[in-house]
């Protein structure tokens, strides 16, 4: 059974305080122990409190939610946050503080849902390890775009072996997951003898188990069945994000454009692309697809909403992402006419037809051509 979760909600307007505590007294599984209208109530209080998660609003007289909620961490590290606003602009410096989640006032029911389903998981995790630790243990910082990196308190984790490295890689990509033993094997020892590999991967995973311990995280690693698995909890991965983002925000709109380009500006790379790490592939495909979907949905959107400056370049992004085409193509001559750049849609054109001549010794389609026939004849 999961426990009741303990809440404090803070917001200067008491409409706004009393509907928010109405959704959550709904779903039953929250409990609110203490409302405030105003930060220095709650500074002077909270130590006398016990509670697990803060709502707070952001736009509030004198002191904002953003610092409130840093005072907070201070003084009570293992306090998780969520942010409740009527303004979008703040989105990307709640992610920044590391907020659980960001509300969008009016709160929906089912949102809310999804914030406190959440919550219920993240609780549930760091139940597994002691309070003390938690306090104590600093965040990784965890770099899967273009090269994956990893860093303690800013400082980059130092590795036994490039294997271990590779191992805890593994490991991130199917964080909290079982992993068979041999499957290990297979991956990152595919051509060496099975009794000589099964000794590198005991090896490799004391190296790692140690490289934990020593950066705060440790008994992370387990082991049963004859299967490996890595929880970890307190950590930044901007990959974890990316898709902890568009599973959360379907919808492209004014409510969460801000968040999506945040997002899309960490994805410097595509998935570890720089390390070669064949077993990543699938991955690599998975999220770059994710990717190119997130990209015409943003595209979309501000073609609705006349930002042709960000439609430029963001058409940009995903034909670089997406080199080949024709339908991104396509709407970036579309977008060079729409805004009187006749030349400039033909360049586009021309680069194009020189790209696939050169990669692939294919020749644009039908209705690319015809596009590109319809501007050159305009005189």
């Amino acid at each position: 059974m999961i426990p009741i979760i303990r809440a404090i909600v803070v917001d200067d307007e008491q409409l706004a305080l009393k509907h928010l505590v109405n959704k959550l007294n709904e779903l039953g599984t929250v409990e609110v122990v203490k409302t405030f209208s105003n930060a220095p109530s709650v500074l002077e209080e909270m130590k006398h409190l016990d509670f697990q998660v803060a709502f707070l609003d952001i736009e509030m007289p004198g002191f904002s939610g953003l610092d409130l909620a840093e005072l907070i961490q201070e003084g009570k590290k293992d306090v998780y946050i969520v942010f409740v606003t009527a303004y979008r602009d703040y989105a990307i410096q709640a992610f920044e503080l590391h907020s659980i989640d960001y509300l969008m006032k009016p709160i929906m029911k089912e949102r809310l849902e999804k914030t406190v389903m959440r919550l219920q998981e993240q609780l549930l995790l760091s139940d597994k390890s002691s309070v003390n630790e938690r306090d104590t243990s600093p965040s990784l910082k965890i770099i899967c775009f273009d090269e994956f990196a990893v860093f303690s308190q800013e400082e980059p984790v130092k590795w036994k072996t490039a294997k271990v490295k590779e191992l805890f890689a593994v490991f991130i990509t199917h964080l909290n997951t079982s992993m068979n033993r041999d499957s290990l094997i297979d991956l990152l020892w595919p051509e060496s003898e099975y009794q000589k590999a099964k000794i590198q991967l005991h090896t490799s995973i004391s190296h790692l188990r140690k490289m934990l311990d020593s950066v705060g995280y440790p008994g992370s690693l387990t082991f049963s069945n004859q299967s490996y698995a890595l929880e970890l909890h307190g950590f930044q991965c901007d990959a974890i994000e990316l898709e902890r983002v568009l599973a959360d925000y379907t919808d492209v709109d004014h409510d969460t454009i801000q968040v999506f380009e945040h997002v899309v500006q960490q994805y410097s790379g595509d998935y570890m692309e720089k390390n070669g790490y064949e077993w990543a592939a699938a991955k690599i495909q998975s999220l770059r697809q994710k990717l190119l979907q997130l990209l015409q949905k943003m595209i979309d959107y501000y073609s609705k909403n006349e930002e042709l400056h960000k439609k430029q370049h963001y058409l940009q992004i995903l034909l670089n992402y997406n080199p080949y085409s024709e339908h991104v193509l396509q709407q970036l001559m579309h977008y060079h006419l729409d805004v009187g750049n006749r030349g400039d849609a033909i360049k586009v054109y021309h680069e194009f037809k020189k790209h696939l001549l050169e990669d692939l010794d294919i020749l644009p389609g039908r209705a690319t051509n015809e596009l590109y026939e319809s501007i050159h004849v305009i005189t």
